[in-house]
């Protein structure tokens, strides 16, 4: 009897386009025809229903079942977080909650990264590197990064930080746990770039021309590569570093295993800063205020999308490209699926460097000497 009614009450829902309903044929009293109770006979051999009105004798074959639309109402559930669901469903990505929590910082925050738990910012002017815990902003350390006073880049290996300084020519590994300096290693002129591989720290030297490749583990060089014009930017897809040439107007594609040159392709006027998507790779190209998206595999240029004055850095939620537009003091969030602007967001004073933290977007601003939690 309850497989039949079961069965019959499928074939209802999905007949008459109902939602979940409580349904029996005695634990329920009827409520009349109010509207709220729907009234049906079931034959007893096969569960066929049919809906009939309040009024209507079943046969002697049926049996009469009823059930409500709507039950009773339940306790109101908590506030919700605004997650995305399928971002949940995928346990890595979230939707960023837009919190605008605004933090000082010591002098020009250059440039940020993401360890894990925290938040390191580069302040160029006050010769260190700090250290803020991401869940509630609270400051855990502010670390000299001496021989170097210029510190204008950043990236973590899993276990370090490392800092490009761009005053002294050297690249410093700091213990990410305690902020201890493990090493400081010579490269090029005006390091401004700096990427993991996941064995290696990239560096983009501006003024010489070209990216070296160092060991991680002990900073050893393995290898310096010709680039193009002032390379700034880059990233790492997986397989390969890209490289963002801003006097030439073009990326390069090197093989990271070996630093081959796979591909050089045109962009718009001063590329500065690279982001990758999982799939392709995002530019923000400075004089052109824009952004590109080109497929990682060919280089291919897929869609070209206008942003504000002086895109000057780029990151990647899981889900959509931000844009530090660093003269209109604004961030733009953008769906990387298909370039539509989700929306635009006020940040401090010449907004310059971005990092996702799993949750939320944090913006630094040179201008305000202030880094922000959206």
């Amino acid at each position: 009897m309850l497989k039949r009614l079961f069965m019959a009450l499928v074939i209802v829902a999905a007949g008459a386009g109902l939602g979940v309903f409580l349904v029996s044929t005695g634990l329920i009293s009827a409520q009349g025809d109010d509207g709220n109770v729907i009234h049906a006979c079931m034959k007893t051999q096969g569960g066929v229903v049919r809906i009939v009105e309040a009024d209507e004798d079943c046969r002697e074959s049926e049996e009469a079942v009823q059930w409500n639309i709507d039950g009773p109402q339940g306790p109101e559930g908590p506030a919700g977080l605004g997650y995305n669901p399928m971002q949940v469903a995928l346990l890595r990505w979230y939707e960023a909650i837009e919190t605008d929590h605004t933090y000082a910082v010591d002098g020009t925050p250059r440039a940020l990264a993401f360890d894990g738990a925290n938040i390191w910012v580069a302040n160029r002017t006050r010769y260190n590197v700090m250290k803020i815990r991401a869940s509630d902003g609270a400051l855990l350390g502010t670390y000299s990064t001496e021989p170097s006073y210029s510190p204008g880049s950043l990236a973590f290996d899993g276990a370090n930080i490392w800092v490009g300084d761009i005053g002294k020519d050297v690249v410093t590994k700091l213990r990410a746990s305690d902020g201890a300096i493990l090493g400081t290693y010579p490269v090029g002129e005006r390091p401004e770039g700096l990427a993991f591989d996941g064995a290696n720290i990239w560096v983009a030297n501006l003024d010489s021309d070209n990216v070296m490749k160092l060991r991680a583990s002990d900073g050893a060089l393995l290898g310096t590569y010709p680039a193009g014009n002032t390379p700034w930017g880059l990233a790492f897809d997986g397989a390969n570093i890209w490289v963002a040439n801003q006097g030439s107007d073009d990326v390069m594609k090197l093989r990271a295993s070996d630093g081959a040159l796979l591909g050089t392709y045109p962009v718009g006027s001063m590329p500065k800063w690279l982001a990758f998507d999982g799939a392709n790779i995002w530019v923000a190209n400075r004089a052109s205020n824009n952004v590109m998206k080109l497929r990682a595999s060919d280089g291919a240029i897929l869609d070209t999308y206008a942003v504000g004055n002086n895109p000057t850095n780029l990151a990647f939620d899981g889900a959509n490209i931000w844009v530090a537009n660093s003269y209109d003091d604004n961030v733009m969030k953008i769906r990387a699926s298909d370039g539509t602007l989700l929306g635009t967001y006020p940040a401090g004073n010449g907004p310059s460097a971005l990092a996702f933290d799993g949750a939320n977007m944090w913006v630094a601003s040179q201008g305000s000497n202030d880094v922000m939690k959206k």
